[in-house]
């Protein structure tokens, strides 16, 4: 492993892994539903729509990967592909958009609850191409940061 590696493994502990431990899957799917719903109202209040497009395009896409690797704990084939495929057209307009990310968010929470069902614990990892293995948690609490940290980039 080299240095890269070894410090984003560290970075992924810290401020991934870490605080993903404080939340059970249960209260994950819930922070997802409430900071869903704040990401989706940042964008409705958007001052510039073709701006926030991209912004909420960028967080689907990613979200969406995500799930994918969120489908490895339940039995799903272990991939390791970029997000760009799982990104919505560029055509939708900021409404489409955001019915985009709603559809999105609320495959994550039903992915969680699915996660909390299965009883899946944090011995159990799926990789992330930058983070190194992450548990289910620390992927709900990634895909919930990089959302809400993404969305203030709306103005």
């Amino acid at each position: 492993m080299g240095l890269k590696e070894s410090v984003m493994q560290v970075a992924a502990g810290l401020f991934v892994e870490r605080p993903a431990r404080a939340k059970s899957l249960g209260e994950w799917k819930t922070t997802l539903e409430t900071d869903g719903v704040a990401v989706d109202q940042r964008a409705a209040a958007a001052q510039d729509p073709l701006q926030a497009s991209k912004v909420l395009r960028h967080i689907s896409g990613i979200e969406r990967w995500g799930q994918r690797r969120l489908k490895i704990f339940l039995g799903g084939p272990a991939t390791r592909d970029e997000y760009n495929d799982y990104r919505p057209g560029t055509d939708l307009t900021l409404d489409e958009q955001r019915a985009f990310f709603r559809q999105t968010r609320a495959e994550t929470v039903a992915l969680a609850a699915r996660l909390q069902t299965a009883g899946i614990g944090d011995d159990a990892k799926a990789p992330h191409n930058d983070f190194g293995p992450l548990s289910a948690r620390g992927w709900l609490r990634y895909l919930d940061l990089h959302a809400n940290i993404e969305s203030k980039k709306i103005r």
